[in-house]
């Protein structure tokens, strides 16, 4: 395990952690659709979506809650298999996939638990605003910013490696 990705999984656990910690946080301490401002162009909006992303499916009735836990099941699955895969010494492709992993098993989590995933974060600027969003949804951002970063500056490795 530890001559693979997998040795990043870790990274994996604390980004479910410090996901589902901020969710259940936030869940006791705002009241659900009022912003609270944090800085500038930056609320706490307590919200929950039932749908994927920028709410698409939101409104379907609920028929879409297992048929979007299993795709996420399989995201999941795929994820750990090129971890799996993974050389143990591609330190910044292996954290990339384990923070998207996270992201990906913190909402997953939400959709099972709840039938609904639990967003908090709202940017905005005047009257527009960017769709509300949550940490497992940055961490999957930023996770694959990581590996499109990665892939264009080079991480030092052979491509056929990857």
């Amino acid at each position: 395990m530890m001559r693979s990705g997998l040795r990043w999984l870790w990274v994996t656990a604390l980004v479910v952690a410090i996901d589902q910690a901020s969710k259940i946080l936030l869940i006791e301490r705002l009241p659900p659709f009022r912003p609270v401002a944090i800085l500038p162009s930056l609320n706490f909006l307590l919200t929950f979506n039932t749908g994927v992303s920028f709410s698409f499916l939101q409104l379907s009735g609920g028929w879409q809650r297992w048929p979007l836990a299993i795709f996420a099941i399989v995201i999941v699955a795929v994820l750990i298999g090129w971890l799996a895969r993974l050389p143990g010494d591609r330190r910044l492709l292996g954290v990339a996939v384990s923070i998207i992993l996270g992201g990906a098993v913190g909402n997953l989590i939400d959709r099972v638990a709840n039938g609904q995933v639990t967003d908090f974060i709202q940017v905005y600027y005047g009257t527009w605003s960017f769709a509300i969003f949550n940490l497992a949804d940055a961490a999957i951002t930023i996770g694959v910013a990581m590996i499109l970063f990665g892939n264009l500056l080079g991480d030092g490795r052979s491509r056929q490696n990857a």
